[in-house]
């Protein structure tokens, strides 16, 4: 028997609400790539053209750990963001770091962490 969500969530606590809200806000707030893309509705497609480069360039970025600032900036700006870099202290002080504003000009996107020099 199917159920809808909003009936199950009636019969939730007010505490496992509150915590599944919690979780929901989390999830939000933190994604991959390609989910934010996916939650901009915009397709690996659409990202390449904007950046003048391949679909499959944009895969490689989704899937990349490392990746210079300037790409993720790129990537960001594509889909109309801003990139922002804050530093989160212990005490609470959260510092934004604006040492890399100018890498909201465009530039060539780079799949590719660090090229080691010989």
């Amino acid at each position: 028997m199917t159920r809808k969500f909003n009936e199950l969530r009636e019969k939730m606590s007010s505490r496992a609400r509150a915590e599944s809200e919690r979780e929901f806000r989390r999830m939000v707030e933190e994604m991959p790539l390609r989910k934010l893309r996916a939650a901009r509705e915009l397709t690996q497609e659409n990202l390449a053209s904007v950046l003048h480069v391949k679909q499959s360039e944009v895969s490689k970025i989704e899937r990349r750990t490392d990746m210079y600032l300037s790409t993720l900036a790129s990537y960001v700006k594509a889909m109309g963001g801003t990139l922002e870099v804050r530093a989160t202290f212990p005490d609470g002080a959260v510092v934004k770091i604006n040492q890399f504003e100018s890498l909201t000009e465009p530039g060539p996107v780079v799949a590719s962490a660090r090229t080691k020099s010989k």
